[in-house]
């Protein structure tokens, strides 16, 4: 049996299909807040064993663990707006020790969402090296929260036979319809096209950026399942590790990629980043996938244009998920 918890989330979901066109039928069981009726739509037509709420899932997998053979902890709470620590103390960090203490006591191996959110503003540059991890200054606590869950993982002396912590950047792709204001910058353009024929975007404040060449290391959620089904087939040495392309495109490529997408002229114009977010805005980011290289995955990934061509031509504008 392979858990999968935050499995009718946007990434979660995606990894189900995965699982299910690699074979895993009915060997799925998916754990998640299902009293949001929403979620269930991420979920339709996926070949499934059972459903299990979250609130319960901790006291079934100590009872049934024999049976279980491989973990992806995908479920969190992941606002980054929300600023009340208890939450991610109780979701993010909490939660995911349990699971991991469950998967160590009975030899289960696991990969589990971390985040490119640990890095901050990046002083410290964008390399998944376990020394860096103490010294990272997240912006706000779902970062924090993820952060502090690294660093626990690094400091236990008993483990999994396998574990990888997954740092994803920026994801985009289908079956993120649910995450309203947390949704892609992908997402946004079209909606924001469709209705208003236009896209604003966020005025640059650095004097070393132009407006919309703020840089983002893009990753198509295709790209990122296939990494995670990788290393949960090949399982090479367990670690944390950066889950991006190792490129940075400006948001202004972005846009003009979606309006081509969608067979309109580019209309783009600028508005001023709101000032309660602009002291902290990221205006680059990239991951360093060289630990994901030397591991053996040799895979290339989508371009942005690529990604969003099929994210909006088969998906977005479709309304369908994967």
């Amino acid at each position: 049996m392979i858990i999968v918890t935050g499995a009718s989330g946007f990434i979660g979901s995606c990894m189900v299909e995965k699982l299910n066109v690699e074979g895993h039928m009915r060997k799925v069981m998916v754990v998640d807040d299902f009293y949001k009726e929403y979620k269930e739509y991420n979920l339709k037509g996926k070949s499934i064993q059972d459903w299990l709420h979250r609130d319960i899932f901790l006291r079934w997998f100590e009872k049934i663990h024999s049976r279980v053979d491989f973990v992806f902890h995908l479920g969190a709470r992941t606002d980054t707006a929300e600023k009340d620590k208890k939450i991610f103390d109780r979701l993010n960090l909490n939660y995911s020790k349990e699971i991991w203490n469950i998967c160590t006591n009975h030899e289960i191996p696991i990969i589990y969402a971390s985040s490119a959110a640990t890095y901050g503003l990046g002083e410290k540059g964008y390399n998944d090296s376990h020394s860096s991890v103490a010294s990272l200054k997240p912006l706000n606590p779902y970062g924090v929260s993820k952060n502090e869950f690294d660093k626990w993982v690094l400091k236990q002396k008993k483990t999994p036979p396998f574990w990888a912590g997954v740092k994803f950047f920026n994801v985009y792709g289908p079956n993120e319809y649910h995450k309203d204001r947390m949704a892609s910058v992908i997402y946004h353009t079209v909606k924001q096209i469709e209705e208003t024929g236009e896209m604003k975007l966020f005025r640059s404040h650095n004097k070393d950026y132009k407006d919309g060449h703020q840089k983002r290391d893009f990753v198509y959620v295709k790209d990122v399942i296939d990494v995670l089904y990788f290393l949960f087939e090949q399982q090479p040495k367990s670690g944390l590790y950066n889950l991006g392309t190792g490129k940075a495109n400006t948001f202004l490529d972005l846009a003009k990629f979606t309006f081509k997408a969608m067979g309109k002229k580019s209309n783009i114009t600028f508005i001023d980043t709101p000032k309660d977010i602009r002291k902290n805005y990221q205006y680059f980011t990239k991951a360093n996938i060289k630990k994901l290289r030397s591991v053996g995955y040799k895979a290339p990934f989508h371009t942005l244009e690529e990604g969003i061509t099929d994210y909006v031509k088969n998906y977005l504008l479709e309304r369908k998920t994967f």
